[in-house]
C-alpha cells in the first residue's frame, strides 16, 4: 500500500490562515459590489466542513471495501512513481469533471452537492461548505480502480483536487494571467459556477483544469457580476437542514407523484424537472389560449372598425 499523505488534513492550518487574511482584507478594503462575509453564513459553512470530515470518515468504510474488492479483482497495476502520480492526478481530474457535472444534472446527486451551492456569499469559507452525504461520488472513480490505480493513490489525488479548489472560492482575486485562465480553474471561472443567473447555470465544472469544460462545451467566461446561491434559496443557517433540505423536497415530491414514471423523474431527472401535463389538461390549456387569442383579435377588429368610422365622420 502506497504511503501517501492526507493532503486535506495537512492543509487545514493553511485554510484557517488564508480565511483569516481574507476576512481582514474584506474589513480593511470593502467592496460594495462583492458578497463579502456574513457571520451566520460563515459559521454554517465552517460547521458543514467539520461535519463533512466526520461523515466522510464513516462513508470511507463501505467505499474502501468496494474499491479494495475491485482492485483485487483487476489484473492491472499502476505503480506509484512521480510521473504516474501526475498522470493519476490528470485522470482523477477528468473523472471529477463528470462526477461534478452528474451531480448537477441528476436530482438525487444534486441533493448531495446542493449543500456547496447553498450560500449566497462567495468567500473562502464557502469552500468548506461540504456535503455530509458524499456517498454518491465513489461510482464515478471505479474505472480508475479497475485500471489498476490503488485506492490510497486515488484518495491522495482526490484530496489534492479538493485542496486546489480552496483558493478559487474568492472575490478578492479578479483574473489570473490569460494562459493560466485558459488551462486552469480560477476564481473567475468558479464564480460563474456558483452563480444562479440563467446564463451561468450548470457551467464550469472543472476541478483543477478548466480545459475539460472547453472540450465538452460547458465553459462560460465571467462577463457580468454573479449572483450567488440557488435559483430558490433556502432561508436557514441550520446545518442539518442545509445538509438534508433537497432530500426532504424529493421525499415530498415522491409522496405527491401520480405514478412511477413521475417518481423516477423526480429522482433521476434534473433538479428543475416537472412532469408533462396530462393530455386533457393540455387540451384545456390550448383551448383557453385559443379562446384568448380569438377574443383579442375580435377586440382589435372592433377597435379598427371604430377608428375607420371616426375617420369617415371627420372627413
Amino acid at each position: 500500500m502506497p504511503n501517501l499523505p492526507n493532503v486535506v488534513v495537512w492543509s487545514i492550518p493553511a485554510f484557517a490562515l488564508l480565511t483569516i487574511l481574507e476576512m481582514i482584507s474584506v474589513r480593511l478594503h470593502p467592496d460594495e459590489e462583492q458578497a463579502g462575509y456574513e457571520t451566520k453564513d460563515a459559521a454554517t459553512s465552517l460547521t458543514m466542513g467539520l461535519g463533512s470530515l466526520l461523515f466522510d470518515f464513516l462513508w470511507k468504510f463501505p467505499i474502501v471495501a468496494i474499491y479494495t474488492a475491485v482492485y483485487e479483482l483487476t489484473p492491472l497495476r499502476v505503480p506509484v512513481l512521480w510521473w504516474t502520480v501526475a498522470l493519476m492526478l490528470l485522470a482523477q481530474d477528468f473523472f471529477y469533471y463528470w462526477s461534478h457535472r452528474g451531480h448537477h444534472v441528476v436530482r438525487i446527486l444534486w441533493a448531495c452537492h446542493v449543500v456547496h451551492h447553498s450560500s449566497r456569499k462567495f468567500n473562502l469559507t464557502t469552500a468548506l461548505r461540504q456535503p455530509w452525504t458524499s456517498l454518491t461520488v465513489w461510482p464515478f472513480y471505479l474505472p480508475l480502480i479497475a485500471a489498476g490505480v490503488h485506492p490510497a493513490a486515488l484518495a491522495f489525488c482526490s484530496s489534492a483536487n479538493l485542496v486546489y479548489q480552496f483558493w478559487i472560492h474568492t472575490e478578492r482575486i479578479d483574473k489570473m494571467p490569460r494562459w493560466f485562465e485558459f488551462v486552469f480553474n480560477t476564481p473567475s471561472h468558479h464564480r460563474v459556477h456558483h452563480a444562479s443567473q440563467g446564463g451561468y447555470l450548470d457551467r464550469n465544472f472543472g476541478g483543477i483544469l478548466i480545459v475539460w469544460d472547453r472540450i465538452f462545451g460547458s465553459f462560460t467566461p465571467e462577463t457580468e457580476r454573479p449572483v450567488y446561491g440557488l435559483t430558490k434559496n433556502i432561508e436557514t443557517y441550520n446545518p442539518l437542514r442545509v445538509a438534508t433540505h433537497e432530500y426532504v423536497s424529493i421525499a415530498k415530491d415522491l409522496k405527491a407523484a401520480s405514478g412511477w414514471r413521475e417518481r423516477a423523474g423526480r429522482v433521476f431527472r434534473g433538479p428543475g424537472w416537472q412532469p408533462a401535463a396530462p393530455a386533457a389538461k393540455r387540451q384545456e390549456e390550448t383551448g383557453i389560449r385559443a379562446e384568448t387569442v380569438t377574443k383579442a383579435k375580435k377586440a382589435d377588429s372592433k377597435a379598427g372598425t371604430a377608428e375607420t368610422a371616426d375617420e369617415t365622420v371627420v372627413a
